[in-house]
């Protein structure tokens, strides 16, 4: 992994500090499907109940985005698909901005030949090179479990699947302490639509 130095001093802060619990963390991810491919996801903090995010997938007749909003409706980040990709790529920019001077990371799928195209190497925007990347997602073939690491290859959170419940997909976030849970909500929402439109 990527030794570089990341925002504000914590090397697991990627989105911001402000989401980052000093304790391990549990989250409940819920996806609805709705008319036309639109879905949107709820993410609640599994031990109290506390909503955290509202994740909505915006379709247009030119391009898609996904928006993932704070708990009194404030954009924190957009996850845009990056067109003419060779490999499935996914930027995500601060707000709802499209600007390159706002992008805050991306991820991309590991390898082109690779039979399992459910893993996903992370860059930051200083990565500019991207020989090494800064963060990994290892999925299952189904994507029904996903295990994230972070710098020096620590895992820093689990994914599992629970079920699909009345068109309801349910998800289980594990977070370890220190860890940015938005950033994390952000990847795993990555990896479903890239498992979604496959």
């Amino acid at each position: 992994m990527s030794s570089l130095q990341m925002p504000f001093g914590n090397p697991n802060a990627v989105i911001s500090p402000n989401y980052c619990a000093p304790q391990p963390f549990q989250l409940s991810m819920k996806k609805k499907h709705y008319f036309l491919s639109s879905r949107e996801y709820e993410v609640k903090d599994d031990k109290y109940g506390r909503f955290l995010f509202k994740v909505k997938r915006i379709n247009s007749f030119f391009s898609s985005k996904v928006v993932i909003y704070d708990a009194v409706g404030n954009p924190i980040v957009t996850l845009r698909p990056k067109a003419y990709s060779r490999r499935s790529r996914w930027q995500v920019f601060r707000g709802e901005s499209k600007a390159n001077t706002d992008i805050i990371f991306s991820a991309r799928i590991s390898s082109s030949f690779q039979f399992n195209r459910r893993n996903l190497d992370v860059f930051l925007q200083n990565n500019i090179g991207e020989k090494i990347c800064d963060f990994k997602m290892e999925a299952s073939n189904s994507a029904n479990t996903c295990d994230i690491y972070g710098p020096s290859s620590l895992l820093i959170a689990q994914m599992k699947r629970k079920g699909t419940f009345f068109g309801r997909n349910h998800f289980m976030v594990s977070v370890n302490p220190n860890v940015d849970y938005a950033f994390i909500v952000s990847l795993i929402v990555i990896l479903d639509e890239i498992v979604t439109s496959d």
